[in-house]
């Protein structure tokens, strides 16, 4: 890892399908880049997502057999393809 890089999760690759509802900006489909134990990014392409760092979102997997859980995250990263989303460990 670069000497700058403070995650202390590894990452896994995953592409999925989540719905993410921010309450300002509303609802949204996007592909998720990797996955870890503190959380998800999210890659956003043309659509008009742009939340502020601090912001919560609500995320929910989709296309599974049964509805996937609500979790409540936390928007922490912003880079040039997506947003890093944190499980909001004070609600979850």
């Amino acid at each position: 890892m670069p000497v700058d890089d403070r995650r202390i999760h590894c990452r896994t690759a995953m592409s999925a399908k989540v719905k993410v509802t921010h309450e300002r900006l509303g609802e949204f489909l996007f592909c998720t880049r990797d996955i870890s134990d503190g959380g998800v990014f999210i890659v956003v392409e043309n659509e008009p997502f742009v939340p502020e760092m601090g912001d919560r979102v609500s995320v929910q997997v989709q296309g599974l057999p049964i509805p996937a859980p609500v979790l409540d995250m936390v928007v922490v990263r912003k880079t040039i393809d997506g947003y890093g989303l944190q499980f909001d460990e004070s609600v979850n």
